[in-house]
């Protein structure tokens, strides 16, 4: 009966009257791959040298460490998106769980700035290593991105299951390129110390333990991309069932993948050396397949840094498109295209804020601080689906976990909180409040509706 209840309400939610609703075209291989393809992004290849350096040769432990870390706030998000398959999953979520408007709009927003920040630096990225196969200076470098973009804004319009397609190619492109750092290095195998860490000169401690801690803590980031799943629910086929398959399964495979590339790296390469080394992984290439050249992974990249920015413009979208419906954000947001449908009108005002993003060039304060943001959204929903599942009345899902792992996922968010906060950078602190600031100021201009009970 509670299930029931629950595919009535996100019935009732994606198909309101004068509301077209969203294209339910994506399955379990889909989500799975989605899930997959966030995740593995661009983030390994250039995080594995950074984490090579505080952890040395036990970073595919760290890479373990944090996938236990990442896995307790990625059960919640499935739960989650089997309880509650809206599109906006956090905001929703997280106005239901709290009954507050305001909770919804800053959790959203925080997910929204992150994406979009996320876009813009890809697109960045993206347009400097074209440069480097077509040649040109930083002007052309700035017309491939702003054209990049012009391309990734007319794919997200087109649909989503042409979106969808796209992220298959580009996953298991990306995919591929990290199993071919494993196939060519699986030689190497055997013939380094898996344990040794840097010695107590170089590292942060030389306790094993706290290094392997520390570099969770970075190998964490790694994973983060999962929570965009829950985002496309009004676009899944059976989304109780589909979210928790894909969202769990893609956790697994990343995480294999990731170990696997972890053990290869260092074993082909020294962690001192991959610590030092601009692109980590094109060195292990280079040294275990010199025959293979590098226009190669190059092009790999390419697909790689596409595919993270065409997941997170997705996400973007559906959360301001959730919002809409939800009453925090503007109603226009929220309206869908009678053919396309997809939500034209945030995909456009989005494509008008992250193009200026995107001029700008260097934002590496701002992702480290949506980073930081990321996480406290991760705080917020973990204690969310404590709440709900204390709270009597609210329909159960396919997918129910026990009431310590939300609990767990809180506390070691808030930890990682803690750890950036005292041990990094203190402007990306400073530039993340600064932010929730602003959120908050948007809030008090548009003044969304308040919610009188929890939505449906």
């Amino acid at each position: 009966m509670a299930e029931t209840s629950a595919v009535a309400s996100s019935a009732e939610h994606a198909a309101a009257p004068g509301r077209p609703a969203l294209h339910r075209t994506i399955g379990p291989v889909q989500m799975t791959l989605y899930g997959l393809g966030s995740m593995l992004g661009s983030g390994i290849y250039g995080l594995l040298g950074q984490a090579a350096g505080q952890v040395g040769n036990a970073v595919w432990l760290a890479f373990l460490v944090a996938l236990v870390a990442a896995l307790l706030t990625a059960l919640s998000y499935a739960s989650l998106g089997s309880r509650y398959p809206h599109a906006g999953g956090a905001a929703y979520v997280t106005e239901r769980a709290y009954r507050s408007p305001l909770a919804g709009f800053v959790v959203g927003l925080a997910v929204a700035c992150s994406a979009l920040t996320s876009v813009a630096t890809q697109s960045r990225v993206f347009a400097a290593n074209l440069t480097t196969l077509t040649g040109g200076g930083e002007g052309t470098a700035t017309l491939l991105a702003i054209g990049f973009l012009l391309l990734l804004t007319g794919l997200v319009l087109r649909g989503i299951r042409e979106s969808m397609w796209v992220n298959v190619l580009c996953t298991c492109i990306e995919a591929g390129g990290l199993l071919l750092v494993v196939a060519v290095g699986i030689r190497f195998w055997g013939s380094v110390d898996l344990f040794e860490t840097p010695p107590p000169g170089e590292g942060a401690s030389d306790v094993m333990i706290l290094l392997v801690l520390q570099g969770a803590v970075l190998t964490f980031f790694a994973f983060i991309g999962f929570e965009d799943t829950i985002n496309v629910a009004e676009e899944c086929r059976d989304p109780q069932r589909t979210i928790p398959i894909g969202l769990i399964t893609a956790m697994a495979v990343a995480a294999v993948i990731y170990v696997a590339v972890a053990i290869t790296a260092v074993s082909v390469v020294s962690w001192r050396e991959l610590a030092a080394a601009p692109g980590p992984l094109t060195a292990v290439m280079a040294r275990a397949a010199p025959w293979l050249p590098p226009i190669v992974y190059t092009a790999i990249t390419l697909f790689a840094v596409a595919n993270t920015a065409l997941v997170n413009y997705v996400t973007a979208s559906r959360l301001a498109y959730g919002m809409a419906h939800q009453g925090l954000l503007p109603a226009w947001l929220g309206r869908v295209h009678a053919t396309r449908r997809t939500p034209h009108f945030a995909i456009l005002t989005l494509f008008a804020v992250v193009a200026p993003l995107a001029l700008i060039g260097t934002i590496g304060q701002l992702a480290s601080a949506t980073v930081l943001m990321l996480l406290t959204v991760f705080a917020a929903v973990n204690g969310a689906l404590f709440l709900l599942k204390r709270r009597a009345g609210e329909p159960e899902g396919r997918f129910e976990i026990p009431l310590f792992v939300p609990v767990l996922g809180v506390l070691v968010c808030a930890g990682l909180v803690l750890v950036r906060v005292t041990t990094g950078d203190w402007r990306a602190s400073v530039l993340a409040g600064a932010l929730l600031l602003g959120i908050f100021a948007v809030y008090a201009v548009l003044r969304p509706r308040a919610a009188t009970e929890p939505p449906v």
